[in-house]
């Protein structure tokens, strides 16, 4: 008895988005101002200057930059453009926020980037395990990108799906 096996999945039409494909790889470095601080309180006008004059921008180059400061303290605005004027022609991006921050805003930037004419009138399932820990940002994004294009929305695997949205 000769039963050829049929694999549904594959007939199935579906097409799998990972969003681990979209996870920002880029390098990253960060910027903390807390680090220029005078007792950690104080941003000294002159010694920050100083300390800018005398720092390896080059650690910066072709780097995405998260500029913030981790301490409870009030820094003037023009500390930020003053590193940002160093930073601007050796980084790759300077952005204002925390390296978590960051890789939130690469990570939507490249979901946003998607040609979502390639699911159009598509069956798609949004993978939902992996070896990349993802916030349900990136899973509300992709809803967001997708949702007005494709027949169907599901979450999960192809074997066992949970529906999100279905065209009627």
């Amino acid at each position: 008895m000769s039963e050829t096996i049929i694999n549904k999945v594959a007939e199935s039409g579906l097409i799998t988005v990972d969003l681990e494909t979209l996870f920002p790889h880029e390098d990253m470095a960060s910027f903390d101002l807390k680090e220029y601080l005078f007792m950690g309180l104080i941003l000294k006008e002159k010694d920050f200057r100083e300390a800018l004059t005398n720092l390896n921008w080059n650690q910066f180059g072709n780097k995405n930059v998260a500029l913030y400061c981790s301490a409870d303290a009030i820094i003037p605005l023009w500390a930020y453009m003053l590193v940002s004027s160093y930073l601007q022609p050796l980084a790759a991006m300077v952005f204002s926020g925390t390296p978590e921050e960051l890789k939130k805003h690469l990570f939507i930037k490249n979901i946003q980037a998607l040609d979502a004419s390639a699911f159009e009138n598509k069956r798609v399932i949004v993978k939902g395990c992996g070896d990349t820990e993802i916030g349900e940002y990136a899973f509300i994004e992709i809803t967001n990108k997708l949702r007005p294009v494709v027949k169907t929305l599901m979450y999960g695997e192809p074997c066992s799906t949970v529906p999100v949205y279905k065209k009627r």
